[in-house]
């Protein structure tokens, strides 16, 4: 183990699961903010596969160092655009590791204080059929595990207190 890995190793680290989607982007801004506040620092992971299954949906079959390239790319665009947005500091270590999304990003978390994911983008039943890298972590992570929703969603006011049997909204003790 270098002694790089050592520094992460002994800090409290957030890892969070970076693939350049809306709800990634979300789940880094959460893991940025819960950083700060708990003085961890972010592990932003982003894992790619070379198994064709995983990338049918592409026109032509790209080669091994250019998925790898990309993978890197959309990790690193993503990290400058949130934390350009987020505006503050907070340590960060981007990894690219390349295997099966749900294996990495738990082996990643195996030792983390948090695991946070972008809710999966594809509808209820399709996310049954296919199974989310989401669903998977929660069943089996050895961490928390926090889903964030792929729009940020600001509760209104009335959603933040309790209605009572009158239906008047009770708001929350402070």
């Amino acid at each position: 183990m270098r002694q790089d890995d050592h520094r992460w190793s002994r800090r409290r680290t957030i890892v969070v699961g970076v693939d350049g989607s809306s709800g990634s982007k979300t789940a880094l801004r959460w893991a940025l903010e819960q950083a700060e506040r708990t003085a961890a620092d972010v592990e932003a992971v982003n894992v790619w596969t070379p198994e064709p299954a995983h990338y049918a949906y592409l026109p032509v079959a790209l080669a091994v160092d250019d998925l790898a390239s990309a993978a890197e790319t959309a990790l690193l665009d993503t990290l400058v655009e949130v934390t350009r947005q987020y505006g503050r500091s907070v340590p960060i270590r981007p990894r690219v590791l390349r295997g099966l999304p749900v294996e990495e990003l738990l082996h990643a978390a195996r030792s983390a204080q948090l695991l946070v994911l972008g809710a999966p983008t594809h509808g209820t039943l399709a996310g049954l059929l296919l199974g989310s890298v989401s669903h998977q972590c929660v069943q089996r992570a050895t961490c928390p595990v926090l889903i964030a929703p792929a729009v940020p969603h600001r509760p209104s006011a009335q959603s933040l207190g309790w209605a009572d049997v009158d239906h008047r909204v009770i708001p929350p003790r402070s």
